[in-house]
């Protein structure tokens, strides 16, 4: 059981885009087996199925109101449907703060009716993946969802970092010129997380 007093022990991926939480978090679910139920990306969930995606100041935050809605959503049904697994989140609640349409990401909490801290409560560890566009790689093509440049990628991995990074059990994989590297350090740090917590054992 996670220290909130779920039957679940939830850890969320997150970063800028390109930074290579997905991968990671495919990788170790296949590596750990049946005892890692993945939440999959919600935003990319959403627009790959025909949900629009729109600059119009107003519109963005009508979709990140349904983002935020279905992951949470999709996190409770995953715990319901996996009581005991380790909830491996591709993206949390908080990100669609970095998206909001308005600089400051108070405004986000304050029309989902929820706070930051509240929020950081749901997940029991983040681990932040820096997005490759801060060393100006390329982030096109892993994602037919994406649509940011590498300089909005940068701005939108500062915004998500100064929010997750107030989370007690934050940690934090730098970009690497060697993507192989960085998982190898993503999933590491991953690892130790479910060892400390004694989260695979037999019988957990």
């Amino acid at each position: 059981m996670s220290a909130s007093g779920r039957h679940h022990f939830r850890i969320v991926l997150t970063g800028g885009p390109g930074g290579g939480k997905t991968t990671a978090a495919d990788l170790f679910r296949r590596e750990i087996g049946k005892k890692v139920v993945i939440v999959p990306e919600t935003a990319t969930m959403l627009f790959t199925g025909g949900f629009p995606r729109v600059g119009e100041p107003k519109a963005r935050a009508a979709t990140q109101q349904a983002i935020f809605h279905a992951q949470v959503a999709l996190e409770d049904i995953q715990g319901a449907l996996y009581p005991g697994r380790v909830l491996l989140c591709d993206r949390g609640t908080i990100d669609g703060a970095a998206f909001w349409p308005e600089e400051a990401p108070q405004g986000f909490f304050e029309t989902l009716d929820t706070t930051l801290e509240e929020e950081l409560k749901r997940y029991d560890a983040v681990i932040f993946f820096e997005s490759a566009a801060v060393g100006d790689i390329s982030i096109e093509g892993g994602n037919p969802a994406r649509t940011e440049s590498n300089e909005e990628a940068r701005g939108l991995d500062i915004r998500l970092r100064e929010l997750w990074s107030k989370h007690p059990n934050f940690h934090f994989v730098p970009h690497s010129s060697s993507f192989f590297a960085k998982l190898q350090d993503g999933l590491a740090q991953l690892q130790e997380i479910v060892d400390d917590n004694g989260l695979l054992e037999p019988g957990s």
